[in-house]
């Protein structure tokens, strides 16, 4: 995106904010009206976006506005005084946006992985525990399960935590006692309170935690013995997860490595596949 252009200075100005999906619609409603934004009320915004007029006075706020008008003035502040005066440069729109920014969080976790050793440590910590717990709640929970359908073609027992509720607690107790010695957890905006709970309770029962997260500094962070960030996109209504899916499945490749008869496993499964007629070639 043109660097100077209205589009851009408000996707830099929403960037580094936790938005709620009605708050994201609003951006994204005026980043599509970008050159209009500086001049809508906060009723005539509410009509384009298709929410309340509440709703857009707590967007602003949310931005670290004292209200919608403190949002306009500065919109007005910022705003060019000739659009002739726009970088007449490439342009992208919301969707080619959000991927660019995927991209660019891909790039970032390829710096971070110059260094191997913590994801190494990992696959060591997940290939020694018998059971292996896999935790993810909520929009974390198709990562827990996408990790735990390839892990289980190579560790001997793998048990996804995908739900909450009262069982949860007993689902790891049950894990620890089987000789499990390490949880493995999926973490993503919004975070649920369950899942920094189970994590307090799994590091209470002995169990060593290795967490992928949006980020650092996240809810989980201090329940995690191994916390390994991968950013996310927040650019559309929902959350892209492209790296931490990618980063989970370095954590698996890590994680053959320390497990001696992993080929073999692969192999044999690819046998019986062959011979069931699992898969259309």
């Amino acid at each position: 995106m043109s660097g100077s252009s209205p589009a851009a200075r408000l996707q830099r100005l929403f960037e580094g904010h936790r938005l709620t999906p009605t708050q994201r619609r609003i951006a994204h409603c005026m980043v599509r009206r970008a050159a209009d934004a500086p001049f809508l009320s906060s009723v005539e915004l509410a009509e384009l976006a298709g929410v309340s007029q509440p709703s857009v006075t707590r967007f602003a706020v949310a931005l670290g506005f004292d209200g919608y008008p403190a949002l306009r003035r500065h919109l007005r502040e910022v705003a060019p005084a000739d659009a002739e005066q726009e970088d007449a440069g490439e342009t992208y729109n919301e969707y080619q946006q959000a991927v660019r920014a995927e991209i660019e969080n891909l790039q970032h976790l390829c710096a971070v992985l110059a260094d191997p050793a913590p994801v190494e440590r990992a696959g060591r910590l997940l290939a020694a525990s018998r059971p292996l717990p896999v935790l993810g709640l909520r929009a974390a929970s198709s990562q827990a399960r996408g990790f735990g359908y390839f892990a289980a073609k190579v560790h001997p027992d793998v048990r996804v935590l995908d739900e909450g509720g009262s069982m949860l607690a007993d689902r790891i107790d049950s894990a620890r006692r089987a000789g499990a010695t390490a949880l493995m957890c999926f973490a993503l905006p919004r975070h649920p309170k369950e899942t920094v709970d189970a994590l307090a309770y799994a590091q209470d029962q002995g169990l060593n935690v290795v967490t992928v997260a949006d980020s650092a500094f996240a809810p989980v962070a201090k329940h995690s013995d191994l916390l390994l960030p991968a950013a996310i996109g927040s650019g559309l209504s929902f959350d892209t997860v492209c790296a931490p899916m990618l980063l989970g499945r370095v954590l698996l490749e890590a994680m053959c490595d320390g497990l001696p008869d992993a080929q073999a496993r692969l192999e044999e499964f690819d046998v019986r596949a062959a011979a069931r007629g699992l898969f259309v070639e």
